[in-house]
């Protein structure tokens, strides 16, 4: 697969190309899976996918890597990862739910819900779930339908984000089960990105050198730096920065504390430091963040 083949594919090109219900460019869902085109070509995708099978099978790849899924089986794949020889068979049925990274981040109340989320994906693109849970996912799916649909309710988005919340801890309950029964070991390489990741979740506030990250897992920022990208296609950097952007994101929505007072719990010299820091990385002030 050459490099030069991959095609980016964003929410906006999904909704050109097949029948949706959606906001804006931050969320799609539908059960007309049937209707999406099946080809070989490469996708990276830049959004989160969740898809849940209900009859039928589904294959693809996912980074060169070989997937089906049948019925009960529930799809997670994270932004950057790149999918292809996507087919389905004559009954496939399902239910997809696409979210931009940031309605993402947007939705989730707690940094550590990153982790658990894109950790769990990395090996595990595709989960079987029992009945009750499939029934559980499903009747998600079938409320935030039809949330969306209702394009007269002036709070959609907010109640499509506070479903997808909820779907999002009853999937982390699934996450938990999987865990807990699959010990596989990891090679050194998915070993070093979860160590990174983990110290990152505690650290993030105080620390933001790759260097000092590299020290406590005894190895060379170099080397920290060529395995984090080779495994997870971000730089260490781009990982440190979206926890503390999501961690300020958070703070603005959901506290009252005022933007310099936010600025000293993220250990920032200054308000209009932690200012320049949040638009270079959000694409808008705090208080333009706060006021949106």
């Amino acid at each position: 697969m050459s490099k030069e083949s991959i095609k980016d594919t964003n929410i906006q090109s999904i909704k050109e190309n097949a029948p949706v219900n959606y906001i804006g460019n931050d969320i799609i869902i539908t059960d007309r899976i049937h209707k999406a085109p099946t080809n070989g070509q490469p996708h990276r995708m830049n959004f989160i996918l969740l898809m849940l099978c209900t009859k039928g099978e589904f294959r693809f790849t996912i980074d060169t890597q070989e997937y089906s899924a049948t019925k009960n089986n529930v799809i997670i794949i994270s932004d950057r990862h790149v999918v292809e020889n996507y087919h389905t068979s004559d009954d496939a049925e399902g239910m997809l739910i696409i979210l931009s990274v940031g309605f993402f981040y947007e939705t989730v109340s707690n940094v550590s819900d990153i982790s658990t989320l894109f950790l769990f994906s990395r090996n595990n693109h595709v989960v079987s779930l029992s009945q009750k849970e499939a029934d559980i996912f499903k009747g998600y799916c079938d409320m935030l339908k039809n949330k969306i649909a209702d394009t007269d309710n002036q709070f959609r988005r907010e109640l499509s984000r506070t479903l997808i919340l909820a779907m999002f801890y009853d999937m982390s309950n699934v996450i938990y089960r999987v865990q807990t029964k699959n010990d596989k070991k990891q090679n050194r390489a998915d070993a070093i990105f979860t160590k990174f990741i983990l110290l990152v979740e505690e650290n993030y506030k105080t620390e933001r050198r790759v260097g000092w990250y590299a020290e406590q897992l005894c190895i060379t920022p170099k080397y920290l730096s060529e395995t984090v990208k080779h495994v997870s296609r971000r730089t260490p950097n781009e990982w440190i920065d979206r926890y503390v952007t999501l961690e300020i994101r958070i703070l603005l929505r959901n506290s009252t504390k005022s933007i310099k007072e936010i600025a000293t719990d993220m250990c920032f010299p200054n308000q209009s430091f932690l200012g320049k820091y949040f638009k270079e990385h959000v694409g808008m002030s705090p208080s333009e963040y706060r006021k949106s």
